[in-house]
């Protein structure tokens, strides 16, 4: 069964009950960014394979709201399916709300599966259509019936995590989070999302590709820890140290039941944008519902000074290995066939020689010329460019090691730069060198970060559609809130021990695309009769090519950053490196 196939037994499910509407989200029932295959609906529906994105079904119309990102990526894919790539005007806007809400004639049903939307979305949908007279249906699964073969739930074995890795037992951890639901009055607390989990419990696992998560959810009280998971996926040792830590091991799909089973007058503590409707609508009508971000996203958020020095020795793994590829690409371009697919699978050979590695910390992104310029380029047979001794080179990828999680971008120049290639990367390294070197007092938020980062590129009129850095877990998700670098105003300020990328980009379809990326933690800097100021510890390791620099477009606090920062990749890499690795990026990392 094609797209269009499976897009018209879609309508005819609709058509049978009545439903004028169908929403299908990227999410699972643990409102995961990243999901098990059993979850990408968006995929076996369209063919899309981004990361974000909503389907909106309708009689006469099938269309894919995304953003940026993704919007030559989505024209691509989604050609002769019978969906429309619809263009979101801000990041992760449910701006389908508002198509519906002018299309829809009251009496009409708007259908989706509960499992699949946030209580936060549901509240949203019920918020801005209801008033209309436009119904809602929240039980409607219609991909079940016509996904032959639909994977299974994962069952990739989990394990625990020690102390001496993560900082912070899970007796503390649980002690923090209990003190945090008192002072909020609650009595439970239920959590779904599944670094939470992972970070709550240190534990680990494999059931999301790159993300070393476990599916499982948690409910706790002043008195219980409940953990709903299949126990079969962690070794017995494992089980008894939960056991032994108060923590009460339940099979997975038995949450429902207990939170529908919750004693009257009870308040319950719910994450609306990390819990599904479907737990939402289970709970008891006598309990009273608490609505705010989990405790833990924050907690996890801030790493601990043992989270932070074992990020310091991963990158430093890190960066000996994506020494080793460019000095490998450089040799190897334009001497024997060197594509995109080759390119990925050297930088991952390279980064499985380090010590502690896991796995990828996402798909990486290497993208040659023109496919530089699709931010979130994922390449495929069909796709696969040779790389020659021509024009700019982009590479975006990420390790998974028990020691920690990387995300880098780094754009190389294979040989015969343009002025306007020169120049596009030159304000890319002011406005990441403005941003990662920023000073800023306690309380400031991303969005303020963001401005700081883009305006050496608004200088000069040119600006770039996605964000300017999210957060990065230790050894967990590459994308990690609360906190958020970019335009919109989350009000989530920057606190000492948050891991973020800085990675602002310029993208020239059918042209080239560039952008620079490393992460920094947050750290205190200085304190004074104005207040508490925090800045920014570069984490990264990687040398930035310095070939493509215009360095007249440079001030000379960015010329002098850019050297140093060069030379202390130099030095902390250097010991690990051979001597002709070494005298190879003492060249690359030359002063300008």
């Amino acid at each position: 069964m094609k797209y269009k196939e499976r897009l018209e037994a879609i309508r005819s499910q609709m058509k049978g009950e009545g439903v004028s509407a169908y929403i299908i989200p990227s999410a699972d029932p643990h409102i995961s960014e990243y999901l098990p295959d059993r979850y990408k609906c968006i995929e076996f529906a369209s063919g899309f394979t981004g990361s974000a994105g909503t389907l909106v079904i309708t009689e006469d119309f099938a269309g894919l709201w995304t953003d940026a990102r993704y919007f030559v990526q989505a024209k691509e894919q989604l050609a002769d399916t019978g969906f429309e790539l619809v263009p979101l005007q801000a990041q992760g806007a449910p701006e389908y709300i508002q198509w519906l809400d002018e299309r829809l004639p009251a009496g009409a049903t708007v259908a989706y599966d509960a499992k699949l939307i946030s209580v936060a979305l549901a509240q949203l949908l019920e918020a801005q259509l209801v008033p209309l007279g436009i119904h809602l249906n929240s039980d409607r699964d219609y991909l079940e019936p016509i996904w032959q073969d639909r994977p299974m739930l994962p069952d990739a074995p989990a394990f625990l995590v020690g102390e001496e890795t993560v900082g912070e037992s899970l007796q503390s951890k649980l002690e923090r989070l209990r003190a945090a639901l008192k002072k909020q009055r609650a009595d439970y607390h239920l959590i779904s999302s599944l670094d939470d989990m992972a970070w709550l419990f240190n534990m680990r696992g494999a059931d999301v590709k790159c993300n070393p998560v476990v599916l499982s959810f948690a409910l706790i009280s002043q008195d219980k820890a409940m953990l709903f998971i299949d126990a079969t996926k962690l070794s017995q040792e494992d089980q008894e140290k939960l056991q032994a830590a108060g923590v009460e091991l339940e099979p997975y799909d038995l949450i429902e039941k207990a939170i529908a089973f919750l004693p009257s007058g009870a308040s319950i503590l719910i994450d609306p944008k990390r819990n599904c409707f479907a737990l939402y609508k289970k709970l008891p009508a006598t309990v009273r519902v608490l609505q705010d971000t989990n405790p833990t996203t924050f907690f996890k958020a801030q790493k601990n000074e043992v989270e932070a020095e074992n990020t310091r020795k991963t990158m430093i793994k890190d960066g000996v290995a994506l020494t080793r590829f460019f000095k490998w690409l450089e040799e190897n371009v334009g001497k024997t066939k060197v594509t995109e697919l080759s390119v990925a699978a050297k930088v991952r050979e390279f980064r499985a020689e380090q010590e502690g590695f896991v796995g990828e910390s996402f798909d990486t992104i290497p993208g040659y010329k023109a496919h530089g310029a699709l931010p979130h380029y994922r390449v495929t047979p069909e796709s696969d460019a040779e790389l020659q001794p021509d024009g700019l080179f982009l590479l975006d990828s990420g390790g998974q090691y028990n020691t920690g999680t990387t995300d880098i971008t780094r754009v190389v120049s294979l040989g015969n730069l343009t002025e306007e290639e020169s120049m596009d990367y030159t304000l890319v390294l002011k406005g990441m060198i403005d941003g990662a070197t920023a000073r800023f007092p306690k309380g400031t938020p991303g969005y303020q970060i963001d401005a700081i980062t883009r305006k050496p590129l608004w200088d000069y009129a040119r600006n770039y559609g996605h964000g300017t850095g999210h957060g990065v877990g230790f050894f967990l998700n590459v994308h990690e809130g609360p906190h958020v670098l970019n335009a919109s105003a989350t009000p989530v300020p920057l606190a000492p021990g948050m891991i973020s990328s800085v990675e602002p980009g310029i993208y020239r379809t059918g042209k080239h695309g560039i952008r620079i990326e490393n992460l920094v933690l947050s750290v205190q800097d200085e304190t004074n009769d104005f207040g508490e100021f925090y800045t920014f510890e570069h984490l990264t390791l990687a040398f930035i090519d310095t070939t493509p620099v215009k360095k007249e477009l440079l001030e000379a606090h960015q010329v002098k950053w850019l050297n140093n920062y060069n030379q202390r990749v130099v030095a902390q890499l250097g010991p690990h490196l051979s001597e002709e690795e070494l005298s190879w990026l003492k060249e690359k990392a030359k002063a300008i």
